[in-house]
């Protein structure tokens, strides 16, 4: 967490660029491992859940398209940028449909979502989860917490799913503004990950921003 907060930015997983993604940071026994019986043990992945109901960081897909955190500090220039930068889903549209549903509801995991939208027929899952990350990407769509089921014995297990919200619902309004101009939050956060990211190239950051 200290490391975000240094850092502003950090996607969970590889993300191109070397050295920037949570992955690559943590130490060896951090990683994913596999035992021989088969099971298998992730630190960092179970570190998300913490992480972001911790309330200092922001956690999405939100660097092309792969999950990462924003601190709270740079959320609001980042929030600022991506919003100019992808158009406000259209009235009618899935993605309005899809906000008005969370809005409605405060938050849901997935599937929930999912059903409640009317997504739920053969073959529609990964249609829908395209428009979930295309909002995530828009700093629409944040996640509030990591839900997992549980076996007879209440003991948690799999992969768990993504409890969905809005960044206003979550933080509120005010968290979510800023006083620059979109053009100046961009500025600032392009200045900001080239200091960051001295080994990247100009591409790879406009792929990341």
């Amino acid at each position: 967490m200290a490391y975000i907060q240094e850092t502003g930015f950090l996607p969970l997983l590889s993300s191109g660029i070397r050295g920037f993604s949570a992955e690559e940071v943590v130490s060896a026994d951090c990683r994913y491992v596999v035992f021989p019986d088969g099971g298998w043990d992730w630190p960092l992945w179970k570190w998300k859940g913490p992480i972001v109901t911790s309330g200092a960081f922001v956690y999405g897909k939100f660097f092309d398209k792969k999950a990462g955190f924003v601190s709270r500090e740079w959320w609001p220039d980042f929030y600022n940028y991506r919003h100019n930068k992808y158009p406000v889903p259209e009235e009618g549209s899935i993605e309005e449909t899809i906000l008005l549903t969370l809005q409605e509801h405060g938050s849901l995991i997935t599937r929930e979502l999912r059903a409640a939208c009317g997504f739920d027929g053969p073959g529609m899952r990964s249609k829908f989860d395209g428009y979930v990350t295309r909002l995530q990407m828009q700093c629409r769509i944040v996640t509030e917490d990591f839900v997992y089921p549980t076996d007879k014995h209440g003991r948690e297990y799999g992969w768990g799913w993504s409890l969905l919200t809005t960044p206003e619902a979550l933080y509120g309004r005010e968290a979510c503004t800023c006083e620059r101009k979109p053009e100046e939050s961009y500025k600032l956060l392009t200045a900001h990950l080239r200091q960051l990211l001295p080994q990247a190239t100009d591409r790879q950051i406009q792929k990341i921003l």
